[in-house]
C-alpha cells in the first residue's frame, strides 16, 4: 500500500499514451492500445539492465511539455488510487524533459502542480524525488537538478536519486553531486547493488544515501549486511524488475527472505508499473507464493514502508494505521 521506488516515465498508463501524444505533437508507431502497451513492455527475454532501460525511449519523446508532464503525474494517482495505495514517492529525472526547451525547474513545477491536484482528486498521499542521472556528458545537468531539489524541497520534493546504468557509470563518479546535495541538507537515495555489486552499495552510503534503490548484491557481503542493520538503512526491493533486468538469474535466489532474517529492514515496490508489467498488490502477491510469505510478513514489509517514507512522524502515524486496519482486504 506503499511504493517507494515508482518511476514515473516507466508507469505510463498505454491508455493515456494517444492523448499524451498528441498533447506532445508526436506521432506514434500505433495507435492500438494493446501494441502501444508491448512497445512500453520489456520483451520475456531481457538479458541486463541496459536492455531494460532501452523501453524508456517512447516514453521520454512524449513527455517533453508541460502539459503532459503534469498530466501523467495526475493520471499515475488516479492509477495508484485505483489500485489501493495510500502513499507513493514518484521519481524522475527532469534533466530529461527538457529536450524541447522545458526548463529542469518548469518540468518539476508542473510534476509538482500535477502532483497537488491528484492528491486533492483522489485522496492518495504523494510526494516527488528527483533523479540524477548517470553519464559521463551531464554533470552541470545534474547540478542543476540538486539547486531545482533545493527550490522545491517540502513543497512536493523530498528527496534526489542516481539513476541510469550503474555498470556502465560506477556511483563514486558522482560524489561531488551528492556532497552538494548533503550541504543543502537534501535527502539521498541512489541505485545501487543492482547492476554493479556491493561496493557500488557501501559507495552509496559514503555519498549519503539513506536508502538504496534495489541493493540485492548486499547478499554478498556479510559486513555490508551488518552496516545496513547498524544504520538502519531500507532496500527499495523491486521483484519483477530484479528478475527482468536479471539481478539474480532464478527466483528462488531472490534474497527477500535473507535479508529480513538478517533484519535488514526491505520493502517491496514496483520500479515501473508499465515497463515490468506489474502493480504492488502484484508483487505482493507473486512474493507470497514464491517464498510461502504469512500475511503478518507482508504486513510487516508493508510497515517498512512507512517507516521508510520522508514524512514526519504524525503522517506515518496515520499510514500506520491505515495499513493495519485494511492491509488484510488489500492483499486478498
Amino acid at each position: 500500500m506503499v511504493d517507494l521506488h515508482l518511476h514515473l516515465d516507466g508507469s505510463l498508463n498505454p491508455g493515456n499514451m494517444s492523448h499524451m501524444a498528441q498533447m506532445s505533437g508526436i506521432s506514434l508507431p500505433t495507435t492500438d492500445e494493446k501494441e502501444i502497451k508491448k512497445l512500453l513492455m520489456v520483451e520475456p527475454d531481457c538479458t541486463n539492465l541496459s536492455e531494460y532501460l532501452e523501453k524508456f525511449e517512447l516514453p521520454l519523446r512524449v513527455l517533453q511539455t508541460e502539459a503532459c508532464l503534469r498530466y501523467a503525474v495526475y493520471e499515475l494517482l488516479r492509477d495508484l488510487h485505483d489500485e489501493g495505495l495510500c502513499y507513493a514517492e514518484i521519481r524522475f529525472a527532469p534533466q530529461l524533459h527538457t529536450a524541447r526547451g522545458m526548463s529542469q525547474e518548469s518540468a518539476v513545477r508542473e510534476a509538482i502542480d500535477g502532483l497537488r491536484c491528484g492528491i486533492e482528486d483522489f485522496g492518495v498521499r504523494a510526494q516527488l524525488i528527483l533523479c540524477c542521472m548517470r553519464g559521463d556528458k551531464n554533470h552541470s545537468d545534474n547540478l542543476e537538478t540538486i539547486r531545482v531539489a533545493e527550490r522545491f524541497l517540502g513543497q512536493g520534493v523530498c528527496a534526489v536519486d542516481l539513476a541510469g546504468n550503474e555498470a556502465a557509470y560506477p556511483t563514486e563518479s558522482f560524489a561531488d553531486i551528492f556532497d552538494e546535495a548533503r550541504k543543502r541538507r537534501i535527502p539521498v537515495i541512489i541505485h545501487a547493488g543492482e547492476a554493479a555489486g556491493p561496493d557500488s552499495i557501501r559507495k552509496a552510503l559514503e555519498l549519503g544515501a539513506v536508502r538504496i534503490g534495489h541493493g540485492i548484491h548486499a547478499i554478498e557481503d556479510e559486513q555490508l549486511m551488518h552496516i545496513l542493520r547498524e544504520r538502519n538503512i531500507f532496500l527499495e526491493m523491486c521483484y519483477s524488475s530484479n528478475l527482468q533486468t536479471r539481478t539474480v538469474d532464478k527466483a528462488e535466489d531472490y534474497p527477500i527472505r535473507q535479508f529480513i532474517q538478517e533484519g535488514i529492514k526491505v520493502t517491496v515496490n514496483t520500479d515501473n508499473v508499465t515497463v515490468s508489467n506489474t502493480t504492488l498488490r502484484r508483487e505482493y502477491h507473486l512474493l507470497q507464493k514464491q517464498f510461502d510469505m504469512t500475511e503478518e510478513a507482508l504486513k510487516q514489509i508493508a510497515l517498512n514502508g512507512v517507516d521508510a517514507t520522508f514524512l514526519p512522524e504524525e503522517d506515518k502515524a496515520v499510514l500506520r494505521e491505515r495499513i493495519n486496519k485494511e492491509f488484510a482486504s488489500w492483499i486478498k
